[in-house]
């Protein structure tokens, strides 16, 4: 790990295991990671349940870098893992030195834990699957598993928008080749070796501390990532990070399930995510379903807690035709707002 920033000494500070695994040999797993806050531990257990649900005859190895883990976390993770005959590995992380990089509403320092998984794992592993926690699985992962790199391939990654998006995207970051195409972080398919040889942890964060190359992004590390990794990428099939916004309901005439039938991994962007007790559409339940067979199964979906939260929810509710949640929640808004 790199000696500035990433030192495993000093930013592991305690790992839990919860190996139900009959199969002790870890060369016959895939490995998956997450980098979470405790706002998405639970999406994150659904997330892990929802592959394991799909994939009943792969093996897996799952590893959650996070800054928070309650014991009825431990419970939780540790009764999924002897649910599925599993292993689920949990990294208590010191986040000091991330705090201090760029963050936002949306993107808090939890983000740049994708960074510290990659370099724990240079030189552990050839290979690694990061995933966002707001991401459900509904199909096979056996094509990722089979993917071999070539030696300068660094990720494999899945195009975000269209060609006129890249091209603003590449005259925005000063970086030509990304009119080849921009892709979203919330997947990454990380060839270890390659991104160790590159240096692109160390090299990421050395542009986030830099407040000229600050100015330039407007996606903190998804925009380095991309300038670091440009013409170093492959690019794979849209079906392994399908993008879909619940909010995006609110502009439809007509509630159905957007998802294409084809879609390995569905990616809920957006303020209102499929654990939010508002979010009762049919895209939903990829999600639902996922929860259903894990043992958060009693677990209510979460209520509105913000004044952001209870706008969401006030908009959805009226979208639903349930007036009376409607109103409520923007009373709660309001009084959020002014007091």
């Amino acid at each position: 790990m790199s000696q500035d920033y990433f030192a495993e000494e000093d930013v592991i500070l305690t790992k839990l295991e919860f190996d139900h695994c009959t199969d002790k040999n870890d060369a016959n797993s895939f490995h998956i990671s997450y980098g979470i806050d405790k706002n998405f531990l639970f999406g994150c257990g659904i997330s892990i349940a929802s592959v394991l649900l799909s994939n009943p005859e792969s093996k897996f190895v799952f590893h959650i870098f996070t800054d928070y883990f309650s014991d009825n976390d431990r419970e939780k993770f540790d009764a999924l893992a002897a649910q599925y005959n599993s292993r689920i590995v949990v990294y208590l992380i010191n986040c000091e030195k991330l705090k201090v990089l760029p963050s936002t509403k949306n993107w808090t320092y939890a983000t740049y834990f994708r960074f510290i998984i990659a370099d724990y794992f240079s030189g552990k592993i050839d290979k690694i699957l990061y995933l966002d926690a707001d991401i459900v699985c509904k199909g096979s992962v056996q094509e990722l598993i089979d993917l071999s790199f070539d030696e300068s391939e660094i990720a494999a990654v899945v195009a975000e928008g269209d060609i006129e998006w890249w091209k603003k995207r590449s005259i925005t970051l000063d970086t030509p080749k990304l009119i080849n195409g921009y892709f979203n972080a919330g997947f990454l398919l990380i060839n270890l070796p390659a991104w160790s040889k590159y240096n692109i942890s160390t090299r990421a964060i050395d542009m986030l501390k830099d407040p000229e190359a600050v100015k330039k992004i407007t996606h903190l590390d998804q925009d380095v990532l991309n300038i670091l990794l440009a013409g170093n990428d492959r690019f794979v099939d849209g079906k392994f990070n399908t993008q879909y916004s619940i909010n995006y309901e609110l502009k439809k005439d007509k509630v159905f399930d957007p998802i294409p039938n084809s879609c390995v991994f569905i990616h809920y962007i957006g303020p209102t995510k499929p654990w939010h007790i508002w979010a009762n559409y049919p895209v939903s339940e990829y999600f639902n379903r996922a929860k259903e067979n894990s043992p958060w199964q009693s677990v209510s979906l979460l209520s509105p807690s913000t004044s952001h939260q209870f706008r969401y929810s006030a908009k959805h509710y009226f979208k639903q035709g349930l007036i009376l949640k409607c109103i409520y929640s923007y009373i709660n808004y309001y009084a959020k707002k002014l007091f």
